[in-house]
C-alpha cells in the first residue's frame, strides 16, 4: 500500500496522475495521510478511475458538484469515474487517515461488452446522478460493506492469488453498491451541469494561474459567456472564478514553500500572487500563518520523516 502525503496531476490538467497503475493490472491502493498534505487539503481534481474509501482515522468532508458529505473515521464510500471532487480534513483530536482502492472498473468487467459490463458496471458508471454514494456503518447493509473495503486492503501482495483474490473482493463490493445505488439509478440526473465544462475551466486556471486572468478569458476558454462562467462555478463548485483563482494559486505557494528554498518574492511573482506583502497578507488570512512560517514547518518536518 503506497503512503500518500501530496496529490499529482497530469501536465496541463487536473486529472490525478496515477503512479504505478499498471495496464496489465489497473488497481493501487493507497493510504492518504492528509494532515500530511502541504495545502491541508485536496483540491479539485478527477480521475477515470473509480474510488472505494474507508476512513481510517479522523474525518474528512468530499466535495463533489451535486454537494458535500461528512465522513468520520468508520465510515466510507465510492467515488464514480470521472466526477470532480475536493476532500478536506475534519478532524483535529486525531490524525486524519484515509486508505483508497483506485481501479478500472475493467478489472471486474471483463472484455468490452461483455455480460457483467452490460448488466452491472456500465450502468452505475455511466449514471451523472451517481457521483458519490456514502457508507454509513449504522446500516447493517453498509457496514458489511465497509467491512469488505477495510479487508480488501490487507490481502497480502506476495500470497500466491492475490489478484484473483483482490478482483473477487472488489467484485463483492461492486456488487453491493449496485444493490443500493438501483434507486438513484432511476432518478433523473439533474439538468444544468457540465462537468466537462468546468474542467476546462480549471485547466485553463491551472496552465495560467501565474498570469493575470480575466473571467472573459476564462470563460473564453471553455467557450461560455461570463455569466455562464460564473453560473457553473457556483454550481458545481460552490465558488466564485475569483476565489478558485486565489486558491489554487494558494495551492501552488504551499508546495513551493514546502519543496523550494527561493524567496518569498519569488514565490508570490512565479503563483500571481503580487508583491511579498500581498503575498504574505493573503497568505495569513488563508492559512493562519505567514509564509515563512509555513515554510519553517514542512521543511523541518520532511527533514524529520528523512533522518
Amino acid at each position: 500500500m503506497q503512503q500518500i502525503r501530496r496529490i499529482e496531476f497530469h501536465t496541463g490538467s487536473r486529472e490525478e496522475r496515477l503512479p504505478d497503475f499498471a495496464p496489465d493490472f489497473p488497481y493501487i491502493a493507497t493510504r492518504a495521510e492528509l494532515d500530511r498534505y502541504p495545502e491541508r487539503f485536496v483540491p479539485w481534481h478527477w480521475h477515470r478511475a473509480v474510488e472505494l474509501f474507508y476512513m481510517e482515522g479522523g474525518a474528512l468532508e468530499y466535495n463533489t458538484p451535486q454537494g458535500k458529505a461528512l465522513f468520520p473515521a468508520g465510515s466510507g464510500g465510492f467515488v464514480n469515474s470521472g466526477v470532480l471532487h475536493m476532500t478536506r480534513p475534519q478532524g483535529r483530536g486525531e490524525e486524519n487517515v484515509q486508505l483508497v482502492h483506485l481501479f478500472d472498473p475493467a478489472l471486474i468487467a471483463g472484455e468490452p461488452g461483455s455480460r457483467i459490463s452490460q448488466n452491472y458496471v456500465l450502468p452505475l458508471m455511466a449514471a451523472p446522478q451517481v457521483e458519490l454514494i456514502a457508507l454509513c456503518p449504522g446500516d447493517p447493509r453498509q457496514a458489511a460493506l465497509l467491512q469488505r473495503i477495510r479487508a480488501a486492503f490487507f490481502l497480502s501482495e506476495g500470497q500466491p492469488g492475490y489478484e484473483i483474490r483482490l478482483r473477487s473482493a472488489l467484485s463483492e463490493i461492486w456488487l453491493g453498491l449496485f444493490e443500493l445505488a438501483r434507486p438513484l439509478l432511476d432518478r433523473p440526473a439533474r439538468p444544468g451541469r457540465s462537468s466537462e465544462k468546468v474542467k476546462a475551466l480549471l485547466v485553463y486556471i491551472h496552465e495560467h494561474y501565474a498570469e493575470k486572468i480575466p473571467v472573459e478569458a476564462l470563460a473564453a476558454s471553455a467557450y461560455l459567456s461570463e455569466r455562464e462562467c460564473f453560473r457553473l462555478f457556483r454550481d458545481c463548485l460552490h465558488t466564485t472564478p475569483a476565489e478558485c483563482i486565489r486558491s489554487y494559486r494558494l495551492q501552488m505557494a504551499c508546495q513551493m514553500l514546502a519543496r523550494e528554498d527561493i524567496s518569498l518574492t519569488e514565490i508570490g511573482r512565479a503563483c500571481g500572487l503580487g508583491s511579498s506583502s500581498y503575498f504574505g497578507k493573503l497568505f495569513r488570512a488563508a492559512m493562519g500563518c505567514t509564509p515563512s512560517a509555513y515554510r519553517r514547518k514542512w521543511q523541518d518536518r520532511d527533514k524529520t520523516g528523512r533522518e
